[in-house]
């Protein structure tokens, strides 16, 4: 893992135990950032992402922290295995900082968080499909302006970011949300992720390796089949039936109108599908006596009816 140090802006490799306390920026990215390939040049603090990289080395050095990390920067995104590994790990790393401080950079100081209509609440960092791991993984969550104005924390408004995500409070009002994600359904924990977007079509999948326990290859260019992918691995760890509680409603139509019958398989395209879903809890009275899994000739399951 590789850290920002607060004060000089150097940065400096760790691994394993030896990895120092440190506090981590959640953010969306926007333009002019501040790259592993500029933290070190002459011109990055000219560059418009580096007030962020400010911020949170300024309140990480206020509690006592000599480290940050922070995407843009402390991840070299020319070298494929080093993303892949960091994209891997990002759930783990979040949850395991002292701190993480959430930039709003369309929130401007003064603005009333507890509004329906305010700039908190339609933020688009609570759109974007990264920051929902962002938003469960750290046990300390806090919310800042585009001015570095202090917002709240995630206990603090988790009432009103339950309103804006549709999570349930207690996931966001509980110390550490990490504990209770694995009692949430798997269709639950889609649907949180059903009205979230990300710039590239294999991140959708990529953003909720960490919200499920699941590791895999990353692979640009597959399209749709990493959420495919995605759902197989849940499939080799779960039990949890909801993983199939789905509604493709572009599939519905295309049935409906045209009298077609095709096949998506057992799996969905897009967390969409689940936009419904949410409700669905695991089957705990009478749990599945048989495993079930993907064969080359489709779903094979037994269910009661």
């Amino acid at each position: 893992m590789r850290l920002l140090h607060a004060s000089s802006f150097q940065l400096k490799s760790f691994e394993g135990d030896a990895i120092p306390p440190y506090a981590i920026l959640s953010h969306t990215w926007g333009e002019d950032e501040v790259s592993f390939q500029d933290i070190h040049g002459p011109d990055a603090s000219s560059k418009a992402g580096f007030k962020k990289i400010q911020l949170i080395c300024s309140d990480a050095l206020d509690h006592g922290l000599q480290y940050v990390w922070v995407d843009t920067c402390c991840i070299d995104k020319t070298s494929s295995a080093e993303l892949s590994e960091a994209i891997n790990s990002m759930f783990r790393w979040y949850h395991k900082s002292k701190y993480c401080y959430a930039f709003l950079a369309d929130v401007p100081d003064g603005t009333d968080v507890h509004s329906p209509s305010s700039a908190f609440a339609t933020s688009r960092w609570f759109s974007r499909g990264w920051t929902l791991q962002e938003l469960l993984a750290p046990k300390h969550l806090e919310f800042f302006s585009s001015g570095g104005q202090e917002l709240g924390t995630r206990q603090r408004l988790s009432g009103k970011i339950s309103s804006i995500t549709l999570i349930g409070e207690e996931y966001l009002s509980a110390p550490d949300p990490h504990s209770l994600l694995s009692k949430a359904s798997i269709a639950k924990r889609m649907s949180w992720c059903s009205r979230r977007n990300t710039t590239r079509i294999e991140d959708i999948a990529y953003c909720l390796l960490g919200i499920f326990g699941i590791s895999m290859p990353l692979l640009y260019g597959e399209g749709e089949r990493a959420f495919v992918r995605l759902q197989e691995e849940i499939m080799k760890v779960s039990n949890d039936q909801s993983l199939f509680a789905w509604e493709d409603e572009s599939y519905a139509r295309v049935y409906l109108h045209d009298l077609e019958i095709g096949s998506l398989g057992p799996f969905a395209r897009h967390p969409s599908a689940f936009k419904y879903s949410g409700h669905f809890v695991p089957d705990e009275l009478e749990p599945p006596k048989e495993a079930f899994a993907s064969t080359n000739m489709g779903l094979q399951i037994t269910l009661r009816v």
